[in-house]
């Protein structure tokens, strides 16, 4: 290559280098001077690098790699890198090593010198080299290592063959020397095989969770580096078809006069006993999860029978309940959502489950939702659960209803009052059969089937929009009507004869009948508590009955009162109203108390309150009945 004014011998170092190097000018990208080597290099045909030569265009491609690596020499006078590749004249590219030196030339200008080696040149060296040393000046040594590895496995054959862990012994540069059968069999490779393999890269290399293992983290090698023993209890190796297995190993140094020339592993396979671990981890969270709904659903089952509930079948001989008794048995053993509709105390829960006990869920509990006694901000908590802190308050997972139900029946009482954003997420779950716990990311799949009651007309609250419409559908894929019990007085006998044995039992009072007297006075009622009513009925009675004798003064004009009448039913001298009439009374009186207090319905100084009933029994009566409670607020 041509001189360089400024180095004037350059070309005479540069040529005595033993590797392809150049002389370049950083500022201008230029190559000052090269020597042989690096033509050879480059494909031996390089035009004159003072003319047309740019180091840049040796790097194609990797300008800012270069530039990076430049920067470097210019600020800390050396450089190296192994990640380039330099172009050669035919196109191909050739991975280099580079070494930049910074130095300056006569006139004090920047300069650098590249040294470039043939990576793939640099490694075949290396390795014949290594091959060379190995058996030339290390021979002596490897006989001594390999003598004593021999006296060792010939003393120790017996016990090393008779043991189940897997044994092997390594040099001090990772090369196995001896091996037992349970190696063998554990890892696959035969013996005549593994010897004097490199035993990290055949079944050390990576981690059970794909990530390669450095030979320098390995606590097998670091025995005859510290010389200390290690102990690893859940590693992995690899065996010779290619799978991985779970194994705990000791590695434990061997001194030789002093100075560590191996190591012996000694390993398990823990594969089945990891698995068992895991299954009963698994097995010990499913039990835990099935206590603690068990706990759940013993902590409901005892409110539900700590709750008052008298009538255990459907009791009634009228036309209104036999259709009701064949209604039950025609949807009970499907699987089909049954809406039940009805005045507030008709049963409504009695039907759903006797719904549930003629059908196949019947060995699993049905859950009760009383919609109208949960806050609005709970009701996503009581139906699908939380995790612990996913709100103020969650101190502790909470299993849903949906979820205590899996199986079983959930019962929605009073569905109407179920607020427009939560039905969206009720309908899903209804169809999907699948919700997530508040806070929780985790698709809990159920198998639920869902019985709603209601008193309220679920078609004119659709109408109103406060009731979706799909869900509405959903849920009445089955109608059942719960009757009034004015509609079906012949049931008011033997109903009341049956909350009487009920009362004597629970009042430990002598077994009562009810006289021809009791029973007509009774039918002549309108009973607008329905059931209800007439249970509390018959238990007031009984508390206040001398002598062992009932006698019921009951008002006959179908007026909201549901107290016991201080005046005789033979000292009633008003005229019995008709139907048309006793709706005018019903309707007057409504809305008298709505006048009162100012339309509103709720609340201690509602009108509920004011005519002794539940708010929302007055609430589906003024709907019954047309009376908007916004008209009487001034």
């Amino acid at each position: 290559m041509s001189a360089n004014p400024d180095f004037p011998y350059a070309d005479n170092w540069l040529e005595a280098l033993p590797e392809p190097a150049l002389l370049m000018d950083p500022v201008q990208d230029r190559i000052l001077a090269g020597n042989g080597r690096l033509q050879q290099l480059l494909g031996g045909s390089a035009p004159d690098p003072l003319q047309t030569g740019r180091v840049t265009e040796l790097f194609s491609g990797q300008v800012p790699q270069l530039i990076v690596l430049t920067d470097e020499a210019l600020s800390c006078g050396q450089a190296w890198n192994r990640s380039l590749k330099v172009t050669r004249d035919d196109g191909t590219e050739v991975p280099v090593e580079l070494s930049l030196a910074w130095t300056d030339d006569a006139r004090g200008a920047p300069r650098i010198l590249m040294l470039l080696r043939d990576l793939d040149a640099l490694r075949e060296r290396r390795e014949r080299h290594e091959i060379n040393t190995y058996h030339q000046g290390g021979l002596l040594h490897w006989k001594r290592i390999e003598t004593l590895f021999r006296d060792i496995e010939r003393e120790n054959h017996m016990i090393l063959e008779s043991v189940g862990e897997g044994i092997y012994g390594l040099d001090a540069e990772g090369r196995v020397t001896f091996t037992n059968s349970a190696a063998e069999r554990m890892l696959g490779w035969p013996k005549e095989e593994m010897l004097g393999r490199m035993m990290h890269s055949t079944i050390h290399h990576t981690q059970s969770n794909g990530e390669s293992h450095k030979l320098e983290d390995c606590p097998i090698y670091k025995a005859f580096k510290d010389g200390a023993v290690h102990r690893v209890s859940d590693g992995c190796f690899w065996h010779r078809d290619g799978f991985s297995f779970a194994v705990e190993y000791t590695s434990t140094p061997i001194l030789d006069n002093g100075q560590l020339v191996g190591a012996v592993v000694v390993f398990r396979d823990t594969s089945q006993r990891r698995k068992a671990e895991e299954e009963l981890k698994a097995a010990l969270t499913e039990v835990k999860s099935l206590k603690h709904r068990l706990e759940m659903e013993n902590a409901y089952l005892q409110e539900e029978l700590n709750a008052e509930q008298n009538a255990h079948e459907i009791v009634g001989k009228s036309e209104a309940v036999k259709s009701l008794v064949h209604r039950i048995e025609l949807v009970g053993p499907t699987d089909a959502n049954v809406l039940i509709s009805g005045e507030s105390g008709t049963g409504k829960e009695l039907i759903a489950r006797a719904i549930h006990n003629t059908s196949e869920r019947s060995q699993r509990p049905m859950i009760r939702v009383n919609c109208a006694a949960i806050p609005a901000e709970l009701f996503e908590s009581e139906f699908f659960g939380h995790i612990r802190g996913s709100f103020t308050g969650a101190v502790n997972d909470r299993v849903g209803r949906f979820e205590l139900a899996h199986g079983g029946t959930l019962f929605l009482d009073e569905v109407g009052e179920i607020p427009l954003p939560l039905q969206g997420k009720l309908l899903r779950v209804l169809q999907e059969q699948s919700f997530e716990r508040i806070g929780d990311n985790e698709t809990r799949h159920v198998d639920v089937r869902v019985i709603a009651a209601t008193n309220r007309d679920l078609r004119a609250e659709v109408k109103a929009g406060r009731f979706r419409e799909d869900l509405y559908f959903r849920l009445n894929v089955f109608p059942i009507e719960s009757a009034p019990l004015r509609e079906r007085t012949e049931d008011i006998a033997p109903l009341a004869q049956l909350f009487l044995q009920h009362a004597c039992q629970k009042f430990h009072r002598p077994g009562l009948e009810l006289n021809l007297a009791n029973v007509e006075s009774l039918q002549k009622y309108s009973w607008p508590g329905n059931v209800r009513e007439l249970e509390n009925v018959i238990e007031r009675q009984l508390i206040v009955s001398k002598g062992g004798k009932l006698w019921f003064d009951l008002p006959s004009d179908n007026t909201e009162k549901g107290a016991v009448s201080e005046v005789r039913q033979s000292d009633l001298a008003a005229k019995p109203l008709t139907e048309v009439e006793k709706r005018q009374q019903d309707r007057e009186n409504m809305a008298s108390a709505l006048r009162q207090c100012k339309g509103k319905v709720f609340g201690d100084d509602g009108a509920a309150a004011l005519l002794g009933v539940k708010p929302t029994t007055l609430a589906s009566r003024l709907k019954r009945h047309g009376i908007e409670p916004g008209r009487f607020r001034c």
